[in-house]
């Protein structure tokens, strides 16, 4: 039996067992099944741990880790054909493995190490789990090799559609088509509107004495679940809870004796969207409006392979203030006459520096795109989150939004900006987005708070 804490009791099992996720087979681990096939995983070290737990995710949930690994690079259409297009092109547009990446960098050396054991696990698993799983052999698929970054990749494309961001095109969509007025028809907040709830009471005021914490993760009963109960336990930590496969630890729900937690879906309004004016320059590149005026957008272009379809190109654009989600950038030869930046006209219910849709020769594309600013150069900095399964449509807009950590602290001089970054993308050389030197425009400003939108389907 793995050890106990208190107030965690032990189950009587019906399966017993010992593996070895580590090189060379130099640490193992016991698994413990109970009689629902709940695993206990106990190992000697954290690190061990966590192998062990990568390793029986791999073998439980092979195939889930396997969709979720396509999910993050956007490469789900490869086997599930033309449906999966839109969020493939949405996941490489949003920049979700570029940003795992990044953020697996500027993780502190301990948290890199247990991260990556997990991961090491879940490839020494993968072989096993997937014989098991006949999604493979129907797909025709082999399981891929997980790289020390793709769980953060996978936590970033599992809760991207939580945030409010969402919500905020849906409220724009909402108002172009109907008018502002009745935007608040469609709220899901406010009396009479669904909401999300989290409870905590002392054992003063429960039947059994002891205290309840309790919260609402808003998931819809899926098969496999967003979960995987189970039970981790080394020298270190004994704790029980739901594990979300593909991601070490328990994040969400558990308890470990004498400490409980658990989550509550707040939609919180930790994401910004703006509207961006790009154009194409002559050579095929992308330039974005900002506050000093036009300067280089980062622009590359990828390949959606489609299973049973043709490939699908699809234009990777990000400007200072993030990754563009929505929209196209307009050819050169329909851009006739950009404006400067300090002649850009207002446009109403959109924001003072947005170009009048309304204008005789079709101006730089609108877009958006989200960030906060440096608290020293008042330039913007992206901040983390997460994606969704949006198209363009009708709506001429092309919007952006940066799931991303802020960049580094703030360098340069007067004529330079002081938060220029260089960043390696996929495949790609380190780059500088750098801001072009002149009279500063009226700074973006974001498509106003909304509320929470509808868990997505």
């Amino acid at each position: 039996m793995p050890p106990r804490s208190p107030g965690v009791r032990g189950i009587r099992g019906s399966r017993r067992g010992r593996g070895s996720a580590g090189a060379g087979g130099a640490e193992t681990f016991e698994v413990f099944r109970d009689d629902r096939g709940i695993p206990h995983l106990r190992a000697g070290t954290a690190l061990a741990l966590a192998r062990a737990q990568g390793h029986n995710a791999a073998l439980d949930r092979a195939w889930q880790l396997e969709t979720e690994r396509h999910r993050l690079l956007g490469t789900t259409a490869a086997y599930l054909g033309a449906e999966a297009v839109d969020w493939d092109r949405f996941a490489r547009r949003a920049r979700l493995a570029d940003t795992a990446r990044r953020c697996f960098e500027r993780l502190a050396p301990g948290t890199a190490a247990w991260v990556r054991a997990y991961v090491d696990g879940v490839n020494a698993g993968l072989p096993e789990g997937a014989a098991r799983a006949p999604e493979f052999t129907a797909a025709g698929l082999v399981p891929g090799r997980w790289e020390p970054w793709t769980p953060l990749g996978v936590w970033l494309s599992t809760h991207i559609l939580f945030a409010g961001f969402p919500t905020k095109l849906w409220r724009e969509e909402v108002a172009r088509r109907l008018g502002d007025d009745r935007a608040t028809l469609f709220a899901t907040d406010g009396p009479g509107t669904s909401g999300s709830n989290g409870w905590l009471l002392t054992g003063a005021r429960t039947t059994t004495g002891a205290p309840v914490v309790a919260g609402d993760p808003h998931r819809f009963i899926e098969d496999p679940g967003v979960y995987q109960q189970l039970r981790l336990a080394c020298p270190e930590f004994d704790v029980v809870g739901l594990a979300v496969p593909g991601v070490p630890g328990i994040a969400h729900f558990g308890h470990a004796g004498g400490v409980a937690w658990a989550i509550t879906n707040a939609m919180a309004d930790y994401q910004d969207l703006y509207r961006e004016q790009l154009r194409r320059t002559a050579d095929g590149g992308v330039q974005a409006l900002g506050p000093d005026g036009w300067y280089l957008a980062h622009a590359h272009t990828e390949t959606i392979e489609v299973a049973g379809g043709e490939p699908e190109p699809v234009e990777v654009v990000e400007t200072d203030r993030g990754p563009l989600i929505i929209g196209e950038v307009p050819d050169a030869a329909d851009v006739l006459d950009l404006p400067d930046a300090a002649d850009v006209p207002d446009a109403p219910g959109v924001r003072d520096d947005a170009p009048s849709s309304a204008s005789a020769t079709r101006p730089a594309s609108p877009a958006t795109s989200a960030s906060t600013c440096c608290p020293r150069c008042s330039g913007p900095v992206r901040s983390r989150t997460s994606t969704p399964r949006w198209t363009a449509g009708s709506n001429p807009s092309t919007w952006s939004w940066p799931p991303t950590p802020p960049g580094p602290p703030c360098t340069g001089s007067p004529d330079t900006s002081p938060c220029a970054r260089t960043r390696t993308g996929s495949g790609s050389s380190p780059r500088t987005i750098p801001r072009t030197p002149g009279a500063r425009a009226p700074s973006p400003r974001p498509v106003p708070r909304s509320t929470p939108p509808p868990a997505p389907p």
